[in-house]
């Protein structure tokens, strides 16, 4: 009689082994190399030496001393001449440098963005410093018969813009540049006192400044203190007054932080 056949060898199908975690890691040396990196990483510029790396790791020394080879060969790792100590490498840094472009972050926000939209039912905003404009990278939007329009990929010039105001406010800008980004839009000495506010109060607010009726507060995201991008949320100014721009900055300081990507913050002075 004829037999059903059946595959009895390895299946090559990546959604059934990701269906549960595992509870170990599936391959040694490439976790070993990992949890050095982590190591290395919390480590700082002082770096680390090889005996102390193998104790906080609970390893051999010889054997994690060739994995630091490898690390150093690829340009993850590398190693103080002077004092033997490892850090960081070149090839690390740069991970974390694409991790956070532009172009990556739209994807890393969108669940931030997309609660911080449920949370105020306003329209929320993802935008970038490209030179002295605001660049739009992402947005999500309430369901409303009346919405405030805006589009992704649309710029606008920083220094009247919430987004612009909140990230200017964590950078270092000088007399010039500071003359630069104002332009003819408003005085510099007046920019000076708005990116002054925003940095002690943690976020920038604009009103009216860009189309008539409609207001914005923003907040920088941080990454080792600097401003990498910035979010707004954008209402119709009637319903942005002062005691809603006080309670969204304290829904964005009480919400937003355990929905960032890795490494990125929002400024302790908002909350």
């Amino acid at each position: 009689m004829p037999s059903t056949s059946r595959e009895d060898g390895p299946r090559d199908d990546a959604s059934h082994d990701d269906a549960a975690a595992p509870t170990s890691s599936p391959m040694g040396s490439v976790d070993k190399a990992l949890l050095a990196l982590q190591e290395l990483s919390a480590a700082g510029a002082d770096g680390i030496a090889l005996h102390d790396l193998a104790q906080r790791l609970g390893l051999n020394k010889t054997s994690l001393h060739r994995t630091l080879a490898a690390l150093r060969f690829r340009g993850f790792a590398d190693q103080d001449p002077a004092s033997g100590s490892y850090v960081l490498g070149p090839a690390a840094t740069a991970l974390a440098t694409s991790y956070h472009a532009d172009e990556n972050l739209p994807r890393l926000m969108q669940n931030a963005l997309t609660a911080l939209c449920a949370l105020t039912d306003e329209l929320v905003h993802l935008g970038v410093l490209s030179g002295a404009e605001i660049l739009y990278l992402d947005k999500v939007e309430p369901a409303r018969p009346v919405r405030v329009w805006s589009a992704v990929g649309r710029r606008q010039p920083a220094a009247t813009t919430g987004l612009g105001r909140a990230i200017l406010s964590r950078r270092t800008v000088d007399p010039a540049s500071l003359a630069w980004f104002a332009g003819d839009r408003l005085p510099a000495d007046r920019l000076a006192g708005i990116l002054a506010a925003a940095r002690a109060d943690g976020y920038a607010t604009e009103t009216e400044e860009n189309e008539v009726g409609i207001s914005c507060l923003a907040v920088p995201l941080l990454r080792d203190g600097a401003a990498i991008a910035a979010v707004s949320i954008t209402a119709p100014s009637d319903r942005m007054t002062p005691a809603r721009r006080t309670a969204l900055a304290a829904t964005v300081a009480r919400e937003l932080p355990a929905l960032l990507p890795a490494g990125v913050s929002l400024p302790a002075e908002l909350g």
